[in-house]
């Protein structure tokens, strides 16, 4: 790699994004790295990671539907606050009974286990220092990170803010294929979905 002057994207700044150490309550991990679901919003996963700009840290939470990988909810902030986790839910499309979320301060929050209670969530946290417990939305964010964090810098956070609303709606849920999709994109494995159950429906 030095012969060819060939440069690492992935080594960046690191900041801590999960704090077990809180009063609130934690919850046992009922998806047991089950990874998979049926119908559409019936399990989700949530993660928090960082950014790094020229004017500071930004914290991105997201929202993943298990069903299609698509990022259903997400938030930026400058602050890493209890908000983070109450604002995505808040944004994503539709609630159903889903096991939701990390063991850290954020998530576990009365506001937000709130939240979750009023739309009859369940709750599932992944077990302390075991990141395999939340593989798959923890490898959502490692992924954006490689595929647009990396390589570029961010003078302000209205740029980083601005590039990630187009990497998330404009590229990964629309374009970005997933082996477990059978190779389409969270969009296109969705519209496939309903319009086989559409068919089901309709069929004599």
């Amino acid at each position: 790699m030095k012969d060819g002057d060939f440069r690492s994207k992935t080594k960046k700044k690191y900041k801590a994004t999960t704090n077990s150490k809180h009063h609130w309550s934690v919850y046992p991990n009922l998806l047991n790295q089950q990874f998979e679901a049926d119908e559409l919003n019936q399990v989700w996963v949530a993660d928090i990671t960082y950014i790094w700009t020229k004017e500071g840290w930004l914290y991105l939470a997201s929202i993943m539907d298990l069903f299609s990988r698509k990022i259903v909810g997400w938030y930026l902030s400058e602050r890493m606050t209890k908000e983070l986790s109450v604002h995505p839910s808040a944004k994503s499309s539709t609630w159903s009974d889903s096991p939701f979320g990390p063991r850290g301060g954020q998530h576990a929050s009365n506001e937000s286990q709130a939240m979750l209670r009023q739309y009859g969530i369940q709750t599932s946290m992944s077990r302390k220092g075991n990141c395999y417990d939340n593989a798959c939305a923890e490898s959502f964010h490692s992924i954006m990170k490689k595929e647009l964090i990396f390589h570029e810098t961010f003078t302000t956070r209205e740029e980083a803010k601005q590039r990630i609303f187009e990497y998330i709606e404009c590229f990964y849920n629309a374009e970005r294929i997933h082996s477990a999709n059978e190779y389409m994109s969270p969009m296109e494995y969705e519209k496939m979905h309903q319009q086989g159950k559409k068919q089901q429906r309709f069929s004599p």
